[in-house]
């Protein structure tokens, strides 16, 4: 049970003792509790003393008029909302202290009404910006960059550098490297931050659907299209769109995609007019597009358009060092989000997990990490208890082999081998079905078999992928 809510604070600068007390007691009436200063230098001392939400601000005082208190307040004092106090002929010096960070100011003769409405208005301002800010650190911490690795540390002044400019992105780099965190950094840090990150996975959608998905549909422009529906380029405008394994997009639909980068005009499934869009478009895949380009599979002219500036997410193999950190960090989360009690490993379970290969990268450790802290016992993880742990766990980072050969019958050791090599394949492969069957060779319907067979008849249809 949370205790009452504290008083709101104000503190009234004035030199006339009057509209001190004139508003020290409308004020309280109103449920505030003040403070008052009759000149600019006792304002900054109490300002420095206590805490104070708002502060009414004559212009005209005697030694450090508002103004001057006013810079200062914003340099030393940012937090509280400030409103000026204005004679008839101050309006321009008021209009000026708006620009310098007031949130606006009160005419004399003061009005009882027009100062509350004020006041509770700056307050909510106040409020909202207060917020805004800690949703935006939240959303900072979500998705900063995470390792100290001269390989991190490269790719972060990178990011940086990309951020600032209105250039197209390329990422590259392994499934489970962080593309996609990678995209989301470059879009917090530059200009269009307070705009749309909107996410489209090209090879997560049919291709029929993927035209409907980019550019939008009119109502009617095909069977089940009951309703207009926004394509992401109209959804991102303003701010930015990903293109996930963009090196998935079906070359039908390149030339599309490409004049909708120079021209900066979609035109919705269906429709006969053009909608222009201000969108900056990051990509990221897992293959590489030099060689698609060569071969026919990629348009040269787009993947020239889409790599402005690539950028290259290093595999966790070759940043080792941030393996244990990384590992801390998603135990916390897991901990944090599950609501368990605080865990930690020790420095053998940390050297531990820094000596497995992850081949499925940052998405494998932290899949890892959040299994251990839901199944393992103990304040304590140490490096005996994830090694019993990965020899069965289904997330196992590490070599089966021992657990294989543990098998009674030919049979049981096949089938193991088996459900290991897919379960690695189908992690590597992001979880995509298609992809995986023809990665390892065979139709896409003989490795949904595979898996019903051996995950049984409540294995899913098409795992998903993760971030």
């Amino acid at each position: 049970m949370t205790g009452p809510r504290k008083r709101r604070v104000v503190l009234i600068v004035d030199d006339s003792p009057d509209i001190r007390s004139t508003l020290a007691d409308l004020l309280q009436v109103e449920g505030f509790e003040t403070r008052t200063a009759g000149r600019g230098e006792e304002a900054l001392a109490l300002l420095g003393k206590e805490r104070v939400d708002a502060v009414l601000l004559d212009i005209k005082m005697p030694g450090r008029d508002g103004l001057e208190v006013l810079a200062e307040m914003r340099e030393r004092f940012p937090d509280p909302a400030v409103l000026m106090i204005s004679g008839h002929g101050d309006i321009p010096i008021a209009v000026q202290s708006i620009r310098g960070g007031a949130l606006d100011f009160l005419e004399k003769p003061l009005d009882s009404e027009r100062v509350m409405i004020a006041l509770r208005r700056a307050l909510r301002t106040r409020e909202l910006e207060k917020e805004n800010r800690r949703l935006r650190e939240e959303i900072d911490r979500e998705w900063r960059m995470l390792g100290d690795s001269p390989a991190m540390a490269e790719l972060n002044r990178a990011i940086e550098r990309v951020a600032a400019s209105a250039e197209r992105v390329l990422v590259t780099g392994e499934n489970g490297t962080g593309k996609e965190l990678v995209a989301r950094r470059v879009h917090l840090l530059s200009d269009r931050a307070g705009g749309a990150f909107v996410a489209l996975n090209c090879a997560a959608l049919p291709e029929a659907l993927i035209e409907s998905e980019l550019f939008g549909h009119e109502k009617g422009a095909f069977t089940g299209a009951h309703a207009r529906h926004a394509g992401v380029f109209e959804q991102a405008d303003g701010g930015t769109l990903f293109l996930d394994e963009i090196g998935e997009m079906p070359l039908p639909l390149q030339p599309k995609l490409l004049r909708a980068l120079e021209e900066g005009v979609v035109r919705p499934v269906g429709g006969t007019e053009t909608k222009p869009v201000d969108v900056r478009v990051l990509s990221a895949t897992n293959r590489d597009l030099r060689a698609a380009v060569e071969t026919g599979a990629f348009r040269r002219d787009l993947f020239f358009r889409l790599a402005v500036v690539p950028l290259r997410v290093p595999a966790l193999r070759d940043r080792r060092g941030d393996i244990g950190p990384l590992a801390a960090e998603f135990l916390v989360r897991a901990c944090r989000k599950n609501r368990l009690e605080t865990r930690r490993f020790s420095d053998d379970a940390l050297a531990y997990l820094t000596r497995l290969e992850w081949p499925g990268n940052v998405r494998e450790l932290e899949n890892f990490v959040s299994a251990a802290a839901l199944l393992l016992e103990g304040s304590l993880l140490t490096a005996e208890a994830l090694a019993k742990f990965h020899a069965t766990s289904a997330v196992s980072p590490g070599s089966a082999e021992g657990d294989l050969f543990a098998k009674g019958t030919l049979r049981e050791f096949r089938d193991a081998a088996e459900a290991a090599y897919l379960q690695r394949k189908l992690a590597e492969y992001n979880g995509n079905i298609q992809r995986t069957a023809e990665g390892i060779g065979i139709a896409r319907s003989h490795l949904y078999r595979m898996l019903e067979r051996l995950g049984g008849k409540d294995s899913p249809a098409e795992p998903t992928e993760g971030r």
